[in-house]
């Protein structure tokens, strides 16, 4: 399963909502709401202890964005990971600081 198909499965993938001239607002929508709903809780825990994904979080909202979307792309960011960590048959090691 590629990254994409992953973060689609679980809804956090953005889905345009375009027609024509129409320039939507992108949402995420769909997928598994419940594991959706685990891994947002997860990574408000996440952005306070695990330096990967602070770092990744203080960067987004430093560059302006909301906090609720800097938060999902480090949803999307531990799935991909996760993702990759399943393929590969690897476990997680915390990067050396």
């Amino acid at each position: 399963m590629s990254n994409k198909e992953a973060s689609s499965l679980l809804g956090v993938a953005p889905m345009n909502r375009e027609s024509g001239r129409y320039k939507g607002l992108r949402k995420i929508q769909g997928g598994r709401h419940q594991v959706r709903t685990v891994l947002y809780m997860a990574m408000m825990s996440a952005t306070q202890s695990n330096p990967v994904f602070k770092s990744t979080y203080q960067r987004l909202v430093a560059t302006g964005k909301p906090k609720k979307v800097a938060l999902i792309a480090c949803v999307r960011k531990m799935i991909v990971i996760l993702n990759s960590m399943l393929r590969d048959g690897v476990m997680w090691e915390a990067p050396k600081v």
